[in-house]
């Protein structure tokens, strides 16, 4: 059970999630709001909100709307108590359940809303594709997840029906991980979507939303969170799509976010097919002719990847391993490289980068190079 009890959090984040609660507030207006309110987003819950509206930096929606709160340590508490009638947890940006890769990226939200035991980090690789595909097609895709992730790689989408819901299964068959972004808030999933969480919690998957309880989907939250499939994954892989399919915003959303964007080439006359050719012929996806291509775009090699063992998690590292993994990053160093930044002895930084390896936080190549995951 998450705890999302109050005092589990400070003034800070609680003032955050008020915030982020009302409609139209997003990630650069709350960037705004943190140089106005010199005390931080804290000062502005210590007051009535009527104390600093007028002044505060907001788009007129935002402000019309906030008018109506009297002040946001109640709202926080309100919401609190929402998330934990659900069972949701909450993620801010730099702690452990909160995607790093997502962190990185413009428009990333301050906080997310989950459900699931968040793992290790790992290279995830965005599978998505249109929610009516051509006969035959959904046994394939499962397949294709099913060997990416078998290769250690995890699997991102959306858990909408078709091929993002085929991909999730192909991920559990493998006994891989699998996250969801969904286009409502945790507490409003559509029946589909209730029906395959209790598959996800009992495998290890997650469900992620940015939306605070109470929202439902919408024709503008669908394409908001397909930047977020895209933004916490390493590349993105449109498996089957025509020219009118989400998915292809996801493709866009991963380009700009500087994702590599694959897709499966499909036969010319198969309208079905048509986005995926599209992409390829206007030069924004490269052809994804195999799992080895997925592997190979978000940098796995899964002869010398080693699974996480079980119940692994950044908490239980010792402290030698946790400052040996923040040397370490997406490109290979040797072990004198990490040792000279690492302030360890040789003999505790080869206990500590044995220990990363086999909790599946970092992958050693050929020549004593180590990669974080």
């Amino acid at each position: 059970m998450v705890d999302v009890t109050a005092n589990s959090y400070t003034a800070e984040q609680r003032a955050l999630l008020a915030l982020w609660s009302v409609p139209g507030l997003g990630p650069r207006t709350l960037e705004r709001l943190r140089s106005f309110a010199r005390g931080g987003l804290a000062s502005l819950a210590a007051c009535p909100v009527r104390d600093w509206l007028a002044e505060a930096p907001l788009p007129p929606p935002v402000r019309r709307r906030l008018a109506e709160v009297s002040a946001l340590e109640p709202l926080a508490t309100q919401l609190l108590e929402r998330c934990a009638r659900a069972e949701m947890g909450l993620a801010f940006q730099g702690e452990p359940a909160y995607p790093a890769r997502l962190a990185e990226t413009d428009d990333a939200p301050p906080l997310l809303f989950y459900r699931g035991q968040v793992g290790p980090p790992r290279r995830r690789a965005a599978l998505v594709g249109s929610r009516h595909p051509d006969q035959g097609f959904l046994p394939f895709a499962r397949t294709f997840a099913r060997q990416v992730a078998e290769g250690g790689v995890g699997v991102v989408s959306g858990a909408a029906a078709g091929v993002d819901r085929a991909c999730h299964w192909g991920a559990m068959d493998a006994g891989g991980e699998t996250w969801a972004f969904l286009g409502s808030a945790l507490d409003e999933l559509d029946p589909a979507q209730a029906r395959l969480l209790p598959h996800f919690l009992a495998r290890g998957g997650v469900f992620f939303s940015e939306l605070p309880p109470g929202v439902r989907a919408s024709t503008t939250t669908f394409p908001r969170r397909n930047r977020l499939i895209s933004g916490a994954s390493d590349a993105v892989v449109v498996l089957r799509a025509g020219v009118g399919s989400g998915s292809l915003y996801t493709a866009e959303a991963g380009r700009a976010q500087g994702r590599a964007v694959l897709a499966l080439p499909g036969d010319v006359l198969n309208e079905g097919a048509a986005g995926c050719n599209a992409l390829l012929r206007d030069g924004h996806a490269r052809a994804c002719l195999s799992v080895e291509d997925v592997w190979r775009a978000v940098g796995m090699h899964p002869l010398r990847y080693v699974p996480p063992a079980e119940g692994s998690s950044w908490e239980e590292l010792s402290v030698e391993a946790r400052g040996a993994y923040q040397v370490l990053n997406r490109v290979p160093k040797s072990f004198d490289e990490v040792l000279a930044g690492s302030q360890l002895s040789p003999a505790a930084l080869t206990s500590a980068l044995v220990e990363l390896e086999l909790s599946g936080f970092v992958i050693q190549h050929p020549g004593r190079l180590f990669e974080r995951v």
